[in-house]
């Protein structure tokens, strides 16, 4: 029985070499075969991934502009508020007020009259101003309402006192000038008054505040369940995708490039809208503002004349909403594709 012998290790070497350099060119075909989708452009790969053009996409951006609106009518709101806010507290801490009320066996006209000159001596006091009865009269009709006779009713007159800027006023020894001289007279410094409408607008800074928050949370959960939604129909295609080798950051680019789009085209559009409403109605309550029924909504949010800080706040809501979209999808993406390797 003849038996072969076995081929020496230069023999092997040879063979092998021969045969790498027959197999060389069909392995680089097989591997730029493999390679070649992830070096297709990223627009081009995007195209069948998630159309330009959906109907779930255009209802997102629908749904984009609507919480944009809202939000920017809630930050021009608290806008509008705090300016006025600042206006009452401006107008009310330069003023002060003296209470004469009619007492048995005193001239009211008198005691006004020293009230008046008490104030007058106070230096940080520019100017007095003594209301006349038909000035008070006035001042109660929006309570007792108009073609009531006042004149037997006793009814306080009233001195307003504009304060000069700069030193505070000596209310004490005020106090006890009025004390001594007028004691039917009360000193009325609306610190009060202040503290109470300022209290107000502060709640509803808050609460505008809080609406805003709340308005930017719903838009990250509709986002959120339109990214699934559409990871959802789309999967078959990102598993090709993992099966060619792309990332998951490259899946996560796509859909956050897409959503991106679509928050700032729908954040464009809610922050005009809501710009163009606060010009209109600028334009409007300017003209319907003298109506007595509007007459108080001017107290509370003076001329409805959004300034320019809140035209700019209302712009940098409409592009938090699309950098909310764009990390909200990018945050989706990547948890849900951790959930579907996990499943698997």
């Amino acid at each position: 029985m003849s038996t072969t012998e076995p081929p020496s290790a230069p023999t092997l070497a040879a063979r092998l070499g021969t045969l790498r350099a027959r197999l060389a060119p069909t392995l680089k075909s097989v591997q730029s075969l493999a390679l070649k989708p992830l070096l297709i452009p990223r627009d081009r790969v995007l195209a069948p991934v998630l159309p330009a053009k959906s109907r779930s996409g255009a209802a997102l951006m629908l749904v984009i502009a609507i919480m944009t609106f809202l939000a920017g009518l809630t930050a021009g709101a608290v806008h509008l508020v705090a300016d006025a806010s600042r206006d009452w507290s401006r107008a009310i801490a330069r003023e002060m007020t003296i209470q004469v009320r009619p007492s048995p066996g005193r001239n009211l006209e008198a005691d006004v009259a020293a009230a008046a000159d008490l104030a007058r001596r106070q230096r940080v006091i520019e100017d007095v101003r003594v209301m006349d009865r038909r000035e008070g009269d006035k001042l109660l009709e929006p309570w007792l309402g108009t073609g009531l006779d006042l004149g037997d009713l006793p009814v306080p007159r009233l001195i307003v006192l504009r304060l000069a800027g700069g030193a505070a006023p000596d209310l004490a020894g005020l106090r006890t000038a009025l004390a001594e001289r007028v004691p039917n007279a009360l000193l009325d410094d609306h610190k009060l008054w202040l503290s109470r409408l300022k209290a107000m607008a502060d709640t509803l800074v808050g609460i505008g505040l809080m609406i805003l928050t709340l308005v930017l949370m719903a838009t990250a959960l509709a986002v959120a369940f339109a990214t699934r939604g559409a990871m959802a129909g789309t999967a078959q295609i990102i598993d090709v995708l993992h099966l060619v080798g792309a990332e998951d950051s490259y899946i996560a680019r796509q859909f956050q490039g897409h959503f991106l789009r679509l928050g700032l085209k729908g954040g464009a559009a809610g922050a005009v809208a809501a710009s163009v409403f606060f010009v209109l109605g600028g334009l409007v309550f300017g003209r319907v503002s003298q109506v007595s029924a509007l007459e108080q909504v001017e107290a509370l949010f003076g001329r409805f004349s959004l300034p320019v800080s809140g035209y700019l706040s209302v712009l940098v809501i409409g592009v938090l909403v699309a950098v909310v979209t764009g990390i909200v999808s990018r945050v989706t993406v990547y948890r849900t594709l951790r959930g579907m390797e996990q499943a698997q």
